[in-house]
């Protein structure tokens, strides 16, 4: 029986793996896609303390490496539940049942895409889902948003600071986001709204050159010449098999606040799969170390 399972081989959940194994617990990563997460698709990272630059990629993968050569055990396969047992907790996989002491829930969130053609081609090339992250990259440039809450807003109001132009290109005509967000955007010569449209085509060859979009009530299409293009309509976590042991909001995030603690004893969570405000390397960086004390401490006091 492992000390600490890991549900998840993101940031959060490789930075739980290490913490929980210098704590001296056996660790177990569980992950059934890519490990890294999302930071793989990310050409630089150049936002993560004590980095100047680095590829999400290498940064991935030196944090799995950190992990196994402490010790980490791994395993691909996907998860199907979690059994909360007086004694133990039991992760339900396609590969089987495998019990632990704990649990770290760290299962990240998928940004929702356009879902246009050529959209993964240009991940890195021109599409981004994280304005804070690769917006540096595009200063002097002519950029779109596409989205129409706070997170949208937010991103084209931080992307006016270092583009020459900003597009915020939104399916409808009123905003979902706070008004007052709409209203610091208005006031800025730089930034051009783009109502009752969505995205049809992306332009370009190598990298991105434009957009294509279409007025949804009048059938008029427009080229937009961008070099860049951040979608900001929202992420999906993938929680909803574990609704039966810890609570979620309605959204679908594990409820838990910065203890990472959540309704169920012994099983924590890390990471963007969790409700909070700031979804970055960083915070998930930190989320993992918490949630990993947090479990070696339950293991020291209930399995003495």
């Amino acid at each position: 029986m492992y000390d600490i399972g890991i549900i998840g081989a993101g940031t959060a959940g490789m930075t739980a793996a290490i913490y929980g194994l210098r704590a001296g617990k056996s660790v177990l990563l569980i992950e059934e896609g890519a490990v890294g997460g999302q930071i793989v698709v990310s050409p630089h990272v150049e936002n993560y303390p004590g980095i100047a630059s680095m590829s999400g990629s290498e940064f991935a993968n030196n944090l799995l490496e950190q992990a196994m050569n402490l010790g980490a055990g791994t395993r691909f396969t996907a998860v199907k539940a979690i059994r909360n047992e007086k004694d133990k907790k039991v992760i339900v996989s396609d590969e089987g049942e495998i019990p632990c002491k704990t649990v770290i829930i760290a299962t990240g969130a998928k940004h929702r895409h356009l879902g246009v053609k050529r959209e993964e081609e240009f991940v890195g090339a021109g599409v981004s889902y994280c304005a804070v992250c690769d917006g540096a990259f595009f200063k002097g440039m002519d950029t779109a948003v596409v989205g129409g809450g706070n997170t949208a807003l937010q991103d084209a109001i931080f992307l006016s600071s270092y583009c020459r132009r900003v597009y915020l290109i939104h399916r409808r005509d009123a905003f979902r986001g706070e008004e007052h967000l709409v209203s610091t955007l208005k006031a800025k010569e730089n930034v051009e709204f783009v109502l009752d449209s969505v995205v049809e085509e992306l332009k370009g060859d190598d990298l991105l050159e434009g957009v294509k979009i279409k007025n949804v009530k009048t059938g008029e299409e427009r080229e937009l010449s961008v070099e860049g293009i951040f979608v900001a309509i929202g992420q999906a976590p993938s929680n909803d098999r574990f609704a039966d042991v810890v609570k979620l909001d309605g959204a679908g995030y594990v409820l838990a606040s910065e203890d990472c603690h959540t309704s169920a004893n012994g099983i924590f969570t890390a990471g963007d799969c969790r409700t909070k405000e700031v979804r970055q390397l960083t915070t998930a960086a930190a989320d993992g170390a918490v949630a990993a004390i947090a479990a070696s401490q339950y293991i020291d006091r209930y399995y003495k």
